[in-house]
């Protein structure tokens, strides 16, 4: 029990260590950090991102999250850059390069070449004092009082640290862009945030051949004839031009049962449920799904914009697409 104890009270000391070492990077910000949001904004390019070690792996995680937030970026392995890979960068370029000692050898012999180029570079590193540091145009101090790890080696509140800073800069960037969760949904369009607000009704709806329809006059028997071809549990009901004029579902079916059990000599306009609740195609399709949850429904008849029939859809069509 006391070996438990002993490892949790090692866990949360790691936790607080790298907890007040972010509350006192948070209290450092000032004009570097602002210079280097405005450096960002400025560029033409994409901001290129490298760094060694455990510096690469958070480097590749800013990237990651600039480029997914409005800022092109990309991550460049610094030993690769040596051997080519600096083509990769252009002259409306800028660098992010990450180094906690700031004496990376891999990331330093890159310098000449990205100056060269006139690129200007934002270093990130815990030493203000170091060659990457003094060669920068921004340095941002990732400083921290110590490491987490009971060696004082593995680097852990000093990546924690870099990491919570690029996300600094990141969502700061986001927000001057004026970055919208539709912007987002562009750049994660696999993800169900990109589900919801990329998709639209008129993605998903039945139309055509698939519409079931039944027009006004006919017998109930050959609505649900309809509503069985179709499938959707439901049957739209027009006039002769198109026209909406109600909808009959399974529901209404129940209802009329009910009533009576002579079903044979009855119209659907006798049963229909008349001016339904209706959708335009052109909205996303998580607004039918507030419908239907609002309302207690699970279909929506679609319909233009001069109120004919368009389409349908149910809410299995939108738990398919995953928009539910």
């Amino acid at each position: 029990m006391a070996l438990k104890q002993q490892r949790l009270a090692l866990a949360r000391e790691v936790l607080h260590t790298e907890a007040d070492a972010i509350i006192a990077l948070s209290d450092r910000l000032g004009d570097d950090f602002l210079a280097a949001v405005e450096l960002v904004l400025q560029c033409q390019g994409r901001v290129v991102v490298t760094g060694i070690g455990k510096s690469g792996h958070i480097g590749n995680k800013i990237a990651a999250t600039l480029a997914s937030t409005g800022t092109p970026s990309f991550f460049m392995h610094p030993a690769e850059a040596a051997h080519g890979d600096l083509g990769m960068i252009t002259e409306r370029d800028i660098m992010l390069a990450l180094s906690n000692s700031g004496e990376s050898a891999e990331v330093i012999a890159l310098l000449p070449a990205v100056k060269r180029k006139g690129i200007p570079i934002i270093s990130l590193t815990g030493r203000p004092q170091s060659t990457l540091a003094r060669e920068s145009s921004v340095h941002l101090d990732a400083a921290v009082d110590k490491e987490a790890c009971t060696l004082g080696l593995a680097p852990t509140t000093s990546t924690t640290a870099a990491l919570a800073l690029g996300d600094a800069l990141a969502v700061t960037l986001l927000d001057a862009r004026n970055f919208k969760p539709e912007d987002f949904a562009l750049s994660h369009p696999g993800g169900s945030l990109g589900r919801r607000l990329l998709v639209h009704i008129s993605d998903l709806m039945h139309s055509g051949e698939a519409l079931p329809r039944i027009v006004s006059g006919s017998s109930l028997k050959e609505a649900l004839l309809e509503m069985t071809r179709k499938g959707l549990g439901m049957t739209a009901v027009v006039d002769g031009d198109g026209n909406l004029l109600g909808i009959f579902t399974d529901g209404d079916l129940r209802r009329t049962l009910d009533r009576t059990l002579d079903l044979a000599g009855l119209r659907i306009d006798d049963v229909m449920t008349p001016k339904p609740r209706t959708i335009a195609a052109n909205l996303l399709a998580v607004e039918a799904v507030k419908e239907m949850e609002q309302r207690k429904i699970n279909g929506l008849l679609v319909v233009d914009q001069q109120g004919r029939l368009a389409g349908a859809l149910n809410m299995h069509d939108l738990l398919k697409a995953g928009v539910v």
